[in-house]
């Protein structure tokens, strides 16, 4: 039972944490922005939630940092057109 908790214990996954991020998003001159932007970011694996505003130029991203990362959730962006920065 004892190496059963301590291999558990430090599984990767113990270390995950959702995590939630705003981005600034540049390019963003229609109402379909908001969709094309949103549906790049939900197709990086480990993204739980997307949410865009196109008064803000903003995306709050929810994500699991075992998975995806900062660099990745603005590489999707910027890939499909939208570069994107955290929002300071």
């Amino acid at each position: 039972m004892t190496k059963f908790l301590a291999c558990a214990a430090a599984s990767p996954a113990t270390f995950a944490a959702e995590k939630t991020i705003t981005l600034a998003v540049k390019n963003m001159h229609c109402a379909d922005c908001p969709f094309i932007v949103k549906k790049s970011l939900e197709g990086v694996p480990g993204v739980a939630k997307v949410t865009v505003s196109y008064k803000d130029k903003t995306a709050i991203v929810t994500y699991d940092d075992n998975k995806a990362d900062v660099q990745g959730l603005t590489a999707a962006t910027t890939n499909a057109g939208y570069p994107s920065a955290p929002k300071s």
